[in-house]
């Protein structure tokens, strides 16, 4: 009895140490910095990816005299001409202009992170299909005939 008593107390301690140890290691992201002065108005640059056209890279920021580097990440299927940090709602796509051979769609403006400069509206195109999508009547299963 005595025995199991002072397993309980040893296993107990042990996990009282261990929650203790490691909640210290924990990061903070994105924490305002310690220098005595709160700033509240950070301006962010654009991200700029490390490698290539995409993928993980920084983004400066500063504020007063202040300076920040903070990790980000530019989407592989970015737009560039509108950059990755300004967000759209877009509606669907028109029909085939015969005489540009493409079809528009116009966006709004739905998010602007970090305080991105961003067109209220823009407009993107693609080429037209060379197929037309016809609607199927319903799916054909195996053995049975329509």
């Amino acid at each position: 009895m005595r025995a199991a008593l002072v397993l309980l107390l040893l296993l107990v301690t042990l996990i009282t140490v261990k929650s203790v140890a490691g909640g210290k290691n924990k990061k903070g992201k994105n924490k305002p910095s310690q220098s005595g002065s709160e700033c509240t108005d950070w301006r962010y640059g654009n991200c700029l990816p490390s490698n290539g056209d995409c993928g993980a890279g920084f983004r400066d920021g500063s504020c007063d005299q202040q300076n920040n580097r903070m990790k980000c990440r530019v989407p592989c299927n970015w737009k560039k001409e509108f950059g990755a940090d300004c967000k759209y709602r877009f509606g669907s796509w028109g029909e085939c202009d015969p005489s540009s051979g493409s079809r528009t769609r116009m966006g709004t403006l739905k998010k602007a992170l970090y305080n991105a400069e961003c067109q209220q509206t823009i407009s993107v195109s693609k080429p037209c299909s060379g197929k037309t999508k016809t609607k199927s009547k319903g799916k054909k299963r195996k053995g049975q005939v329509n």
